[in-house]
């Protein structure tokens, strides 16, 4: 059991446990031995919901990553592939089972495709040939996987660019059919609020997928009140500005992959007086970051200058409780004290793991190029000179700087100023084809037609009155002890979490004209609950709302969530489901047009 899946309004867990039982019965239908083949993007969301303890349980003995040519040797009986319904995939497949039939190997074959079945690739199969050596071929639905106790996201990594980009509603098709799953187990949402066009299709198809089943409707007391859908694309700006959380800046700087990040292994390398430095370890330290670890809990959400005081706080707890054991006399005492024990070493490693990550994040935090960097991004953010173009972002391509770097800016100079005077615009897509490569061309397309980079078209800029209207800027943030939002980017308040503050209260009515200005509609619908099902609130307690992030949300607009459901006086709590976890650097490279392996 996932303890931290568990510890809020809403039991997570229970949709760990439907796709954990989904999993073994699909296992149980291949009788005998077992390999599975990965598609190699999948074993990261698996670890989420599956140890391979269970896999063992169910005889799964080998695993390997799919790749051309044969499967590795294994003496199994059954070969399983997981794989995305992705034809480039399938070609890969079939040579996999070719190989495997030159042997006159007796293997029985298997494929799960995640998360749905695809008629395309069945018909690929075909056409290669292979499609009848399968003899189990069934989907594997994982749509909205369980990260923390308030947390879910489908990992569809490319949700954004399918949306804004191909004109693909796949993932918008997943979320609606996540969603609809979701309130099989938890209830009818009686009310649901959207702003922009994706939103406006997920509603859409989920009241009509829940129309098409409206005989099979569970009797289950709703666990939720509201469920808020919101475009990625109604609030640009904050994924680009570098998020100012501790857990914000782990993701910046190391990249969190599936609840894990790797880190620089000299850090945390325990070194004996005398010892030769040349046995450090190599292999990046991989550390799992969640709730379930009891200071990552307390500190991820804190504004990076606030954890050194929080650390040291802990440390003193930490030497004062194993100082207890000087006063330990009597046999009990003792006993008590050997009892607390595990947990005690438990609390210090985890705190010399933070205070070595800390330390990694201020070498970085307290250099001149973070500092410059940050000073642009906040003059962009408040309106100072977004309208010419900026001597940082002209040195910075001078000297080469990484381009994701530049393009972060240059699109948050875009996002703030409505688009950039033409002159502007062919000056920074100049310097930045002649600097970089004019390969780059189609990436500064696809973050025009995203509407992330693009010339003015009206001279009319709305950003100002939106950022007065919301106050997504407050001068003196407090970073310490903080009363408002705005301290996740120290200053700033994410423009999506404003949306939502302000729907809990006063409504939504107070700022229609500030939704005007934003893209897509805004809209609200009701679901009629089964007869006889109607929520009564006792006194006092909060209303639950699922946020939904359709196109990605980053750790800061998380934290502020999560500032949002601690407050005294706020009276709702909310669960945050996104189609991705995301920066700004993911983020673009998702919108860039180059192999992966170019980006610099």
């Amino acid at each position: 059991m996932a303890a931290h899946l568990s510890y809020g309004r809403v039991n997570l867990n229970i949709l760990r446990e439907v796709a954990r039982k989904d999993l073994r019965e699909f296992l149980d239908k291949c009788a005998g031995s077992k390999a599975i083949v990965w598609d190699e993007y999948l074993t990261g969301p698996f670890g989420l919901i599956a140890q391979y303890s269970l896999l063992k349980e169910h005889e799964v003995e080998k695993m390997f990553t799919l790749k051309s040519g044969r499967v590795p040797p294994a003496d199994v009986k059954n070969i399983i592939f997981f794989v995305r319904p992705r034809l480039e995939l399938m070609d890969i497949i079939a040579e996999n089972v070719f190989s495997e039939d030159k042997l006159q190997s007796s293997r029985d074959f298997h494929i799960l495709f995640v998360p749905r079945r695809s008629v395309l690739c069945e018909q690929r199969l075909k056409e290669q040939g292979v499609l009848a050596s399968f003899i189990n071929i069934d989907e594997y639905i994982l749509d909205l996987i369980p990260y923390d106790g308030d947390l879910l996201s489908m990992e569809y990594e490319s949700a954004f660019r399918e949306c804004y980009l191909e004109n693909d509603q796949t993932s918008l098709y997943h979320t609606a059919k996540g969603l609809i799953n979701l309130q099989a187990l938890y209830g009818t949402i009686p009310q649901i609020y959207g702003k922009g066009e994706c939103a406006r299709h997920v509603a859409n198809m989920m009241l009509r997928m829940k129309r098409e089943f409206a005989g099979s409707q569970n009797q289950i007391l709703p666990v939720f009140d509201t469920l808020l859908l919101l475009d990625r694309n109604v609030d640009l700006l904050t994924p680009l500005a570098t998020q100012l959380t501790y857990e914000g800046l782990i993701d910046e700087i190391y990249g969190i992959t599936n609840g894990y990040v790797k880190l620089p292994p000299e850090k945390f390398a325990q070194k004996k007086q005398g010892e030769a430095s040349k046995d450090l370890p190599t292999e990046p330290k991989k550390l799992q970051l969640n709730s379930a670890e009891e200071l990552y809990a307390e500190i991820r959400d804190k504004n990076f200058n606030a954890v050194g005081a929080a650390l040291s706080k802990k440390a003193k707890i930490i030497s004062a409780a194993f100082e207890g054991r000087h006063n330990a006399k009597t046999v009990g005492e003792i006993k008590q004290f050997v009892s607390q024990l595990p947990h005690m070493q438990a609390a210090r490693s985890s705190l010399a793991n933070h205070t070595s990550i800390a330390e990694l994040i201020k070498d970085i935090t307290t250099s001149e190029a973070f500092f410059d960097n940050l000073t642009v991004e906040q003059e962009f953010m408040t309106g100072v000179e977004t309208d010419k173009v900026n001597p940082y972002i002209e040195d910075c391509i001078a000297q080469k700087d990484p381009l994701i770097k530049i393009l972060r800016l240059v699109c948050m100079q875009s996002v703030c100023n409505n688009g950039l005077k033409q002159k502007v615009f062919d000056y920074y897509k100049r310097e930045i084809l002649q600097t970089y490569g004019y390969e780059h061309i189609l990436t500064l397309n696809n973050l025009e037609k995203a509407s992330l980079l693009k010339p003015q078209t009206s001279s009319r800029n709305n950003y100002p009155t939106i950022r007065k209207t919301l106050k997504l800027w407050l001068e003196d943030a407090n970073e310490q002890n903080p009363n408002d939002i705005s301290y996740v980017y120290s200053g700033y308040a994410p423009l999506s979490v404003r949306l939502t503050q302000v729907l809990a209260r006063p409504g939504w009515r107070s700022i229609e004209e500030v939704l005007k200005m934003l893209p897509g509609p805004h809209f609200e619908e009701r679901q009629q609950l089964p007869a006889g099902l109607h929520k009564k609130r006792q006194q006092g307690e909060n209303r639950t709302t699922l946020v939904f992030f359709l196109g990605g949300v980053t750790y800061a607009e998380i934290a502020a969530l999560r500032f949002l459901s601690q407050m005294e006086d706020s009276g709702m709590e909310y669960i945050i489901a996104t189609t991705k976890l995301l920066n700004g650097t993911t983020w673009i490279k998702s919108l860039m047009d180059r192999p992966e392996s170019q980006i610099s």
